[in-house]
C-alpha cells in the first residue's frame, strides 16, 4: 500500500511540474485548428490530384513495386485526412444543433474565444492528466454510446464527446505525413512519366486486327438468327433504297466477328454483290484513314484521274474516287468492331460516296460492342443483338473446344464429362470463354487438373489477348478514369443481382466517386449519366422496366479489376488468404448454412485486412442463427470509418458493436423481418452526415426516433409505407428530396404546414393529408408547393369534408405546373381553385392523371384543355346527371389524343355520357370503368359496355 501511494504521489508530481507547458500547447493548439483545417485541405487536394494521375497510369505504375507502395501508403493517409476533416465536420453540425462552437475551425481574437480556447486547453490537459491514472481508475464514456445503438424506445439520443485540442493535433500531424508521402510519388510518377513510352498507355486498348478469312468453320447455335440476317439482306434490293446500314452488336467475344465471316463468304452473297469489303475499324475511326482503306480494296477504273486517288490524301478526290468505282455496282462493305464515332456528322460523311450509287440493296454491316454505336448507324433496320448461344448448341461447342469433339455420353469419360458440364454452365453461353476454358482443359484431360480449374475459376486469371477476361478488359482499359471507378463498384454485388439506378448512384456519391465538378448540375443526373454511358459502352443490360442486370463474365471482370480495394465473399465459400490486405470495400452473402470453416476464415479475414478504415460494409441475404450473428460482431467490432453499411436484422443485437459512432455514415440501408416489433435505433438520428437513408425493405415497428429530423444531410428517405408521415419538423431536412406523405396536425409540435415550405429540393410522390386543419390562406401558402417543380404527384387530401371557408385554402395552396399526376379528395367548398378549374389561363398543363373525389364545385375543370391528359377519375361527386359536350370544354383533336381512361366511382346521379358531334374524338380510349352508379344507362360510344366491375 505504501509502494502504490509513494507511486502515486510521485506520478502527481510529474504531471504538475509540467501542467503550465502541456497547457500552453493545447491552447496554441485550440487556436489553430482552423488554420490546420485549410492547410490539410490544401494538402488533401494535391494527394488526391496525385493519386488519380497514377491510376490514370496503370500502364507504368503497374510495373513499379516501389511506387506501388508509395500510392498505397498515400492512399492510407489521405484516407486518414479525409477522415478527419469529415469528423470535424460532424461535430460542427453537432453544435449546430445544440447551440454551441465547440467545434468552429474560427473563434475569433475576442476575450470570448480566448476563454474557449483556455477552456478547451484545460479540459484536454486534465483529460490527459487524469489518463495517467487510468490504470487504477478506468473513466467511463461520457454519454453511454455503447448502449445508444442497441436502444429503440424513440427517445433523445446522447451527444458524442468532442476533444478540440486533440482534433486539431491529428490534423497537425496528418498534414506532416501527407506532405512527406506526396513528395516521393510525385517525384518518383515524373521520372515514370519521363521514361516511359507515350504509345504505351493505349496500348492495352490495341485491337487484333480481323479479316474476312473464316477462322471457325461452323457456326454454332445461330442457324435461326443466321438465315434470317441472310434474307434480310438480300430482300433489301427489292426496298428501293439505295444503301442499308445494318449493325451487329453484342459483348465482346459473343462471336460478332464469326458471325459476320460467314455472312460475308455466304455464296448469296458471293453472287449477290458485285463488290465486297472488309474493313477492320478497332478504336481509331478516322475518316480519311478508312476512307483511304476503303478505296484501297475497290478496284480501279480505266479514269486516269482514278488511279492517282490511292496515293493522294484529298478526301474530296478520294470520295469521289470510291463513288466512280462503286458506279453501276451492289456492295458490301463490313465495318468490323467499331469503337467509337464521336458524332453523327463523322458517320455521314464516312458513308456519303456510298449513297450516290445508281444501283439499289447496298449494305453495310457494322459490328460492334456498343448500343450507342449500333443506334447511331442504323438506317430503318433493326440491329443484330447477338447474345450468347443457346445452352444445347453451346454444350455442344463447348466439348469440341475441351475434348476436341462432341462426346459420346454412354462411353465416354462420365467424370470428366460431369465436370465440363459444371464449367460450362458457369460460362453463360459465351463462345469466347469456352474457346478460353477449353484451351486449359484440353492439354491435361485429367479429373484432378479440371476440378481445379472449375474450383478455382482458373479462366479468369489467363492473360492472353485471346482469352476471355483480356478480351472483354479491353472494354474496360477504353473507359475514362472515373467509369473505371464506377464500373468497379459492382464487383460488391451477388451474382444475378438487379441494379436499380438510383441505388447504384447513391452507393457512388456515397463512397465519393461521383461528385458536382459542373456547376449547377445535380450529383444525381452526374450519376445518371455515368450509368448511362457504363448501359451504353454494354457492360450493363436492360432487364426489365425499372432494372438492370449484369452478364457474369462482365461482373467477373468487374472484381478482376477491382479486387485490390473491392471484395465479395461468398459464406458458403470463400478463403482469407485471396482476399488483398489493401481492400476498403466489402460485402458478404450471408445465408445461415455457412461452410464449416467460416468461423476459421472470418478469424483470419479479420487480422489480415484494415476493419476499421472500411469504406462499406454490404451484407446481404437473411440469416438468423446466433453463432453467424456473434461472428460477424466479432469480425467488425473495430470498424469506425463505414460511409455505407447495408444490413439485414433480426434484433439491435445484429448490429455492429461501435453502431452508434458511424459517424461517416451516408447511406444506411436496414432491413428487418414483417413480424418483428423491433424500432429503429436511436441512434440513426444522430447521424449527421447521413444522405440516403432506405427502410423500404423494413418490416419491423415504424415509429422513429424523436430526433430524426436532425439528419440534416438527408437527401432520400425510402420507405415503402407511411414511416416518412412520422417526422417531426421535418422542414429541418432541407436537403430531402422525397417525402411520400405529410399529415397536417396542429396538435402536434413540427406537424404544421410550414415544414414543407423549408423543403426547397421536395420532389416525385407528395400526399398532404389532414388540409381540414390548415384555416387560412396565409398558412396555406406556406406550404410552398409553388416553387417545387420537381413534384410529379399531389395528393391534396381532407380527412373529413368541411364546409367552404372565407378563405380558400385550396386556391391558395397552388402547386407547380410540373406536377403531372392530381388528386384531390373532400374539398368542402363550392368551386374549384382557380389554377386548375379557370378556362381562361391553363396553368396545369402538363397534367396527365386527374383524380377529384367528394368535391361539389361549381366549376369543374376544363378537362378538354389538358392537352396531355391520359387518365381521368371521378368519384363520389354529386349533381352531375349528364356528362356532355360542354364538360369537356371546348373538346378538339389534340384536346382528348392522349385520353386512354376514363373512371366515373360512385356517382348515383349519373345518367348518360354524350360527345355530340364530336364524340368520334373520344375513340383513342382504352378503358372506362364505372362503378356505383346506378342510373348510369348510356355512354359515349355503344360499343362501350355498362358494368359495375
Amino acid at each position: 500500500m505504501e509502494v502504490a501511494l509513494g507511486t502515486a504521489k510521485s506520478l502527481l508530481g510529474h504531471v504538475l511540474n509540467n501542467l503550465p507547458d502541456d497547457w500552453m500547447k493545447s491552447y496554441v493548439s485550440s487556436a489553430e485548428l482552423g488554420t490546420n483545417l485549410n492547410m490539410i485541405k490544401e494538402k488533401m487536394r494535391y494527394a488526391r490530384a496525385l493519386l488519380d494521375v497514377a491510376k490514370g497510369r496503370d500502364d507504368v505504375v503497374a510495373g513499379n513495386p516501389n511506387l506501388l507502395e508509395q500510392l498505397e501508403t498515400l492512399g492510407k493517409k489521405a484516407d486518414e485526412a479525409e477522415d478527419a476533416v469529415d469528423e470535424l465536420h460532424y461535430f460542427m453540425i453537432q453544435d449546430k444543433h445544440d447551440g454551441t462552437r465547440d467545434a468552429a475551425p474560427e473563434l475569433g481574437g475576442g476575450l470570448a474565444a480566448q476563454a474557449h480556447h483556455a477552456r478547451h486547453a484545460a479540459r484536454h490537459t486534465a483529460g490527459n492528466w487524469l489518463s495517467c491514472f487510468s490504470g487504477c481508475c478506468p473513466r467511463p464514456r461520457d454519454d453511454a454510446a455503447a448502449t445508444d445503438a442497441m436502444s429503440g424506445d424513440g427517445g433523445h439520443v446522447g451527444k458524442l464527446s468532442f476533444n478540440r485540442v486533440a482534433m486539431s493535433n491529428k490534423i497537425k500531424l496528418l498534414i506532416e505525413e501527407l506532405q512527406s508521402n506526396s513528395t516521393p510519388v510525385s517525384d518518383l510518377l515524373k521520372i515514370v512519366s519521363d521514361t516511359s513510352n507515350p504509345q504505351d498507355s493505349s496500348s492495352s486498348t490495341k485491337r487484333s486486327p480481323t479479316s474476312s478469312q473464316i477462322t471457325q468453320d461452323k457456326l454454332f447455335g445461330r442457324d435461326a438468327i443466321f438465315q434470317k440476317t441472310i434474307e434480310d439482306i438480300i430482300i433489301a434490293k427489292d426496298s428501293g433504297k439505295t444503301l442499308s446500314v445494318l449493325p451487329i452488336f453484342g459483348l465482346g467475344g459473343i462471336g460478332k466477328t464469326t458471325f459476320t465471316q460467314h455472312l460475308y463468304n455466304h455464296t448469296e452473297f458471293e453472287k449477290h454483290f458485285t463488290v465486297r469489303v472488309w474493313i477492320c475499324v478497332s478504336t481509331n475511326f478516322d475518316v480519311l484513314r478508312l476512307t483511304k482503306e476503303i478505296l484501297s480494296c475497290l478496284p480501279a477504273t480505266e479514269n486516269a484521274g482514278d488511279k492517282i486517288a490511292n496515293d493522294t490524301t484529298n478526301f474530296d478526290l478520294l470520295q469521289k474516287s470510291i463513288a466512280e468505282r462503286l458506279k453501276s455496282k451492289r456492295f458490301l462493305i463490313v465495318l468490323d468492331d467499331i469503337w467509337e464515332c464521336s458524332n453523327n456528322e463523322e458517320w455521314e460523311k464516312l458513308v456519303a460516296p456510298f449513297k450516290k450509287n445508281d444501283t439499289t440493296g447496298n449494305m453495310i454491316l457494322v459490328t460492334t460492342r456498343f448500343q450507342k454505336i449500333a443506334d447511331l448507324v442504323k438506317k430503318e433496320t433493326n440491329p443484330v443483338d447477338l447474345h450468347g448461344l443457346d445452352p444445347d448448341e453451346f454444350w455442344k461447342f463447348f466439348q469440341i473446344c475441351a475434348f476436341g469433339s462432341i462426346q459420346d455420353v454412354e462411353h465416354g469419360d462420365q467424370e470428366l464429362i460431369g465436370i465440363a458440364r459444371q464449367i460450362a454452365d458457369k460460362l453463360k453461353c459465351s463462345p469466347l470463354a469456352a474457346k478460353t476454358v477449353g484451351r486449359l482443359l484440353i492439354k491435361k484431360p485429367l479429373q484432378e487438373h479440371w476440378m481445379k480449374i472449375l474450383e478455382n475459376k482458373q479462366w479468369l486469371e489467363e492473360k492472353h489477348g485471346n482469352d476471355i477476361i483480356p478480351a472483354l478488359q479491353i472494354s474496360y482499359d477504353y473507359l475514362p478514369f472515373h467509369l473505371k471507378k464506377c464500373f468497379s463498384s459492382f464487383a460488391l454485388f451477388p451474382e444475378d443481382s438487379k441494379f436499380y439506378k438510383s441505388e447504384i448512384i447513391r452507393l457512388w456519391d456515397s463512397i465519393g466517386i461521383i461528385g458536382s465538378s459542373i456547376q449547377q448540375k445535380k450529383i444525381e443526373d452526374i450519376g445518371s449519366d455515368y450509368f448511362d454511358e457504363l448501359l451504353d459502352s454494354g457492360f450493363l443490360i436492360k432487364g426489365g422496366n425499372d432494372f438492370y442486370v449484369m452478364h457474369d463474365l462482365i461482373l467477373d471482370l468487374s472484381r478482376t479489376v477491382s479486387k485490390q480495394d473491392c471484395a465479395y465473399i461468398d459464406c458458403s465459400s470463400f478463403e482469407a488468404n485471396n482476399i488483398p490486405r489493401s481492400i476498403r470495400y466489402l460485402s458478404i452473402s450471408m445465408q445461415d448454412h455457412c461452410a464449416q470453416n467460416f468461423e476459421e476464415e472470418m478469424g483470419k479475414l479479420k487480422e489480415k485486412i484494415d476493419i476499421k478504415n472500411l469504406r462499406s460494409l454490404m451484407i446481404f441475404g437473411k440469416y438468423i442463427r446466433l453463432h453467424l450473428l456473434n461472428i460477424l460482431r466479432d469480425t467488425f467490432k473495430e470498424i469506425r470509418r463505414l460511409r455505407v453499411l447495408s444490413i439485414f436484422i433480426y434484433s439491435h443485437s445484429s448490429l455492429p458493436n461501435n453502431f452508434s459512432e458511424l459517424l461517416h455514415l451516408r447511406y444506411l440501408k436496414l432491413l428487418s423481418p414483417y413480424y418483428s416489433e423491433m424500432s429503429l435505433p436511436n441512434t440513426v438520428s444522430r447521424f449527421y452526415h447521413l444522405k440516403f437513408l432506405d427502410l423500404e425493405q423494413w418490416g419491423s415497428d415504424r415509429s422513429l426516433p424523436k430526433d430524426i429530423s436532425r439528419l440534416e444531410n438527408l437527401c432520400h428517405f425510402v420507405v415503402s409505407e407511411k414511416i416518412d408521415s412520422n417526422v417531426p419538423e421535418v422542414g429541418k431536412m432541407i436537403f430531402l428530396q422525397e417525402l411520400k406523405e405529410f399529415h397536417v396536425n396542429k396538435e402536434s409540435v413540427g406537424f404544421e404546414l410550414q415544414e414543407l415550405g423549408k423543403l426547397d429540393e421536395l420532389g416525385g410522390k407528395l400526399n398532404i393529408y389532414g388540409l381540414e386543419n390548415v384555416r387560412t390562406k396565409k398558412e396555406a401558402k406556406e406550404a410552398k408547393l409553388m416553387s417545387k417543380r420537381n413534384l410529379v404527384e399531389l395528393g391534396l387530401i381532407w380527412n373529413m369534408k368541411q364546409e367552404s371557408t372565407e378563405d380558400d385554402i385550396l386556391d391558395s395552396i397552388q402547386p407547380h405546373s410540373n406536377v403531372r399526376s392530381l388528386f384531390i379528395v373532400n374539398h368542402g367548398g363550392t368551386l374549384g381553385p382557380s389554377w386548375l378549374c379557370s378556362s381562361d389561363t391553363i396553368y396545369m398543363k402538363n397534367l396527365e392523371t386527374l383524380h377529384l373525389e367528394s368535391v361539389s364545385w361549381a366549376n369543374l375543370p376544363p378537362i378538354g384543355q389538358f392537352y396531355h391528359l391520359r387518365e381521368l377519375r371521378l368519384s363520389k361527386i354529386v349533381g352531375i346527371s349528364q356528362i356532355g359536350p360542354g364538360f369537356f370544354d371546348s373538346t378538339t383533336e389534340k384536346s382528348v389524343s392522349h385520353l386512354k381512361a376514363v373512371e366515373f366511382n360512385d356517382m348515383p346521379e349519373l345518367v348518360e355520357w354524350v360527345g355530340g358531334a364530336n364524340w368520334n374524338l373520344f375513340s383513342g380510349i382504352e378503358r372506362i370503368k364505372c362503378t356505383n352508379c346506378p342510373r348510369l344507362t348510356g355512354l359515349l360510344v355503344s360499343d362501350w359496355s355498362i358494368s359495375s366491375i
